[in-house]
């Protein structure tokens, strides 16, 4: 065990990276994929299903938090990790994505962003300051600076504003940082849109700035894979190779792969959860839509080989029926066999990277997405 965050680079295949991240509360193996606990939860799992299908370390959503419970109510209570009985890694958002997606009535100048919650209507101010405040009232492992995010397509005009007020934001979240304890890290995102220029400026700043890790945000906003893919490659060579990188948001098995093989780390996304709430499973034969009736009387199992027991135990024409009975029992399984199936990804990554062979590991997964799965007999 460790009493400071740190990365150890153990292999490298091409830009492929395999490592660990050390923190006081256990190891990350990357590249990782982190579930999403908005509110302090994944919606119809619990934690140790999700410790079970493998993750090492889970997101925790600070605009959420902050409204609902509160920080300083969780901070009493011993801290999001006791509150939400997660005694592993966590990572906090900074809560400025959530601002700008769901808050009415926004209004974004230097000094932060004040907002009406989407709850009560409360008004709310959310500055650097505070959001590392915030952060280190819940006390997660690994903090984000606030940033501005912007949709995409954007005027090239307002991305630079966001850009450089972002960086601008860097540095006072940094400065709220010092002092913080040992174990803790601050992570800068290097914003920038969909304009290679301004990626490559946004990173170069940050470098200099001098972070724990570093993100890439403002993408899978609205932009297609290949603009997100140019953007991650932009960006990727001007981060220091012993600092984890970090794809916010993202993504889809493919963006992963692809993602991976372009030198990121760590990635967070509602995808595995959201999609499984909505009756599709991924798997290695690609994704499957159990709303479909083909699968009606179908008595396979998702996939026999699955280490997922909710993929092995269940024939898909239960799961349909559940799916289209809505009931709840349906979005537990599936999303439970998103999770499974994200990590087993992930540890799939590893061991190929370890073994110089992730490209034949991305080739072999896709294949199997393409050849799909045989119909029942």
């Amino acid at each position: 065990m460790t009493d400071a965050l740190s990365f150890e680079l153990l292999h490298t295949d091409a830009s492929a990276r395999g490592g660990l991240i050390h923190t006081p509360r256990g190891t990350v193996r990357t590249p990782a994929f982190m579930p999403v606990g908005t509110q302090g939860a994944l919606k119809a799992v619990h934690w140790h299903e999700v410790r079970e299908a493998g993750a090492d370390i889970v997101l925790g959503n600070t605009y959420h938090l902050m409204l609902r419970p509160g920080a300083e109510r969780i901070a009493a209570l011993g801290g999001l990790h006791r509150f939400i009985n997660w005694p592993h890694p966590i990572l906090t958002d900074s809560g400025g994505f959530q601002v700008m997606s769901l808050a009415e009535l926004r209004k974004v100048d230097e000094n932060g962003v004040i907002f009406r919650s989407h709850l009560d209507g409360a008004i709310v101010a959310l500055t650097p300051e505070r959001a590392i405040e915030i952060q280190a009232l819940l006390g997660s492992d690994i903090a984000m600076q606030l940033d501005e995010c912007l949709r995409l397509p954007a005027e090239r005009t307002e991305i630079v504003r966001a850009t450089e007020l972002s960086l601008r934001w860097a540095e006072r979240c940094k400065r709220a940082f010092e002092g913080a304890p040992p174990g803790r890290a601050l992570f800068g995102i290097v914003q920038g849109g969909d304009d290679r220029k301004l990626r490559a400026d946004s990173a170069r700043a940050l470098v200099g700035l001098g972070f724990d890790g570093y993100a890439i945000g403002g993408l899978a906003v609205g932009e297609s894979q290949d603009v997100m893919l140019a953007m991650v490659g932009e960006v990727v060579p001007y981060l220091p190779a012993d600092r984890p990188r970090y794809l916010m948001g993202v993504g889809t098995p493919d963006d992963l792969l692809q993602a991976i093989g372009r030198g990121v780390d760590m990635f967070d996304c509602v995808l595995p959860t959201r999609n499984g709430r909505h009756g599709l499973a991924f798997t290695r034969f690609g994704a499957i839509n159990l709303k479909n009736a083909r699968h009606a009387d179908d008595a396979r199992p998702l996939d026999a080989e699955s280490r997922c027991p909710a993929a092995r135990d269940f024939s898909r024409a239960y799961l349909h029926h559940l799916v289209k009975a809505n009931e709840p029992l349906a979005g537990q399984l599936l999303s439970l066999v998103n999770l499974f199936y994200y990590q087993d990804l992930m540890q799939g990554a590893r061991a190929a990277i370890a073994a110089g062979n992730f490209a034949g590991y991305r080739g072999m997964v896709r294949e199997g997405w393409a050849r799909g799965d045989l119909p029942a007999l």
